[in-house]
């Protein structure tokens, strides 16, 4: 099944993509469908059910669910007009920028924490009620992944969903690697070719361009960025003084055969930094784990190629290769946290970045299906486990540890000669079979692991 480019590498306000992308967008969308009934609207009541209720106020849930209630969507969404804030002493909500109503977040949000709705763990209700107490309203959202929702009643169709009106689809990479070869075709010419089907290729080529020039915003404000994160663990940002260090290093001529390293790992704290932050981040293909291919793009421009500037043409075979990659996740198994762990998000971005990575550097397309196989192999069973609810500790270190991971997963399938014993579509089968697997401790509800045993 294809997943368009705007899906898969969507504008949305941080820390986490199932939290507060996918939250933003179904209350968007309940205040959509109630337009033409809001004017009798006297009261909105938000249900977060299972593992939005357990980690939501930790992962901007709630404030998600105000932006959207209030008419906003994340890419014109400004910030510094501190909404929340003028909620919380107002106690008001200009329900879709029209309508006043009261709302207090501590009575209006219910969180149901022992509650999960058998669709699947992300699970919100919007209930709307006019002065009597009647119900003109009342939706079921699920927040599947990388910012994607579907109401209740579309939740059972994500394998039968609608597909997209493109030349080329495909639901396995052996499809994937069949069409390449009848068309002569490389990976990042069918996505270019699917999304110029939807759109006209001068906007498909502005979007790449925008996307990747966000990503790279990221890490600058975030190596210029001091500070404590936001939250009760008060971790202190570590991606200024990190730059700080290596531009000294640099300086004097410092000798270190690792050093490369030490710029990647930056450059992925700097953009997991400013997620945590809640700044705007793009998914790729979660917020959880959208500092893993910012900082491999800039490794590709900055010592791959030895360029200091952005290639154009090599950003877009890079997010076309990665979001086809991203593609077989989304159709097989999953990019959800809390339905898979960690591995579907930072397992799934380094898998993409691996392969995305290889495909620039000018591997073949079995160099390509090896990287991201590779990249998903060393990540499998990998938890979610996130102390206090904070896209934070581990997931900080997460990104710029699978960063390096994407980089070793293409040196290693890039020195190969394209045979290998594991395919893509396996890795991808059992990667999903493993997040069903996993106990729901483990699945971004902070009840296990190093949510469990680490007092911060």
């Amino acid at each position: 099944m294809y997943y368009s480019l705007s899906e898969i590498f969507a504008i949305g306000i941080g820390p986490s993509s199932s939290h507060t992308v996918g939250p933003m967008k179904a209350a968007n969308r309940f205040v959509r469908t109630i337009k033409e009934n809001i004017n009798k609207v006297e009261k909105v009541d938000v249900y977060l059910y299972g593992s939005l209720a357990l980690t939501g106020i930790g992962h901007g849930t709630l404030n998600a669910v105000v932006y959207g209630l209030l008419g906003f969507e994340a890419d014109k969404l400004d910030l510094t007009q501190n909404y929340i804030e003028k909620l919380k002493s107002s106690h008001e909500l200009l329900l879709g920028g029209i309508k006043k109503i009261p709302f207090d977040m501590d009575k209006n949000f219910i969180l149901e924490k022992s509650v999960f709705l058998k669709e699947h763990p992300n699970g919100m209700k919007i209930v709307a009620k006019d002065s009597n107490e009647n119900i003109i309203l009342e939706e079921t959202y699920f927040s599947v992944g990388g910012g994607s929702i579907a109401r209740q009643d579309e939740i059972g169709q994500k394998i039968e969903r609608a597909p997209l009106n493109v030349p080329y689809q495909f639901s396995s990479f052996d499809e994937l690697r069949k069409i390449c070869k009848t068309n002569n075709m490389t990976i990042s010419e069918v996505v270019l070719a699917n999304e110029c089907a939807l759109q006209s290729k001068e906007n498909t080529i502005n979007y790449i361009k925008k996307i990747v020039e966000i990503m790279q915003d990221n890490i600058d404000k975030g190596i210029n960025t001091e500070g404590v994160l936001p939250g009760s663990i008060k971790l202190q940002r570590r991606a200024s003084s990190m730059y700080k260090s290596l531009q000294q290093r640099f300086e004097n001529n410092f000798d270190d055969a690792l050093y490369i390293l030490d710029w990647v790992n930056l450059w992925a704290f700097a953009v997991a930094e400013e997620n945590a932050a809640g700044g705007k981040i793009i998914t790729a293909p979660t917020m959880g784990s959208a500092g893993i291919i910012p900082a491999v793009i800039r490794y590709y421009q900055r010592f791959a190629h030895k360029k200091a500037h952005y290639d154009l043409d090599a950003d877009i075979v890079f997010i076309t290769t990665a979001a086809a990659i991203c593609c077989l996740y989304r159709t097989n198994a999953s990019i959800s946290g809390a339905e898979v762990g960690c591995q579907g998000e930072v397992g799934v971005a380094c898998s993409m970045a691996a392969g995305a990575l290889t495909a620039v550097m000018g591997g073949s397309i079995n160099q390509i299906e090896n990287a991201a196989e590779i990249g998903m192999e060393h990540n499998l069973g990998l938890t979610c486990d996130p102390i206090k609810g904070l896209v934070q500790i581990p997931c900080i270190e997460r990104n710029a540890m699978a960063a390096i991971k994407a980089v070793n997963a293409s040196r290693l399938a890039f020195r190969g000669t394209g045979e290998y014993k594991v395919s893509l579509d396996s890795i991808i089968k059992t990667m999903y079979e493993t997040g069903l697997h996993l106990n729901s401790d483990y699945k971004e509800t902070s009840l296990g692991g190093l949510a469990k045993n680490v007092a911060c």
